[in-house]
């Protein structure tokens, strides 16, 4: 503890912002910016903030029951609800129970969904500019 010498392994900066342990079940919905990991259950809709860089690993014993919309998301435990992603990573063991939403899908071998499966387009980009005039 306070005298210990030996060197403990640290956690880059940055490398989590927020973790559900294991043990952890919450209720209510979530948003968040950076990377989350999910561990125990959640109860509720979790949203990723705007940055666009923001990451959601659901593991293997962890759970969400509710919407999740992210810019990336890795499951590897069980998800209950529908899920918005613009890439989207399903290990051997996850298990969907939902929408899926996505623009690129990894999807290993051992991987369960009960749901539909829907590719997203790319958005149309709109331009800032002022609009044409019709005559």
């Amino acid at each position: 503890m306070f005298g210990d010498k030996k060197t403990s392994k640290s956690i880059p900066a940055g490398a989590i912002e927020c973790l559900v342990g294991e043990r952890m079940n919450i209720v209510g919905d979530i948003r968040f910016a950076g990377s989350f990991i999910v561990e125990g259950r959640i109860k509720g809709t979790v949203i990723a903030e705007e940055s666009g860089d923001a990451v959601l690993k659901l593991y293997e014993r962890g759970q969400i029951e509710g919407q999740v919309q992210v810019p990336q998301a890795e499951i590897h435990g069980e998800m209950l609800g529908d899920v918005v992603s613009e890439k989207l990573i399903l290990g051997p063991t996850a298990r969907v129970r939902g929408n899926l939403y996505y623009r690129v899908l990894e999807m290993a071998a051992g991987a369960q969904v009960n749901g539909q499966m829907v590719h997203q387009e790319e958005p149309r980009k709109q331009l800032s500019g002022p609009a044409a005039e019709v005559s």
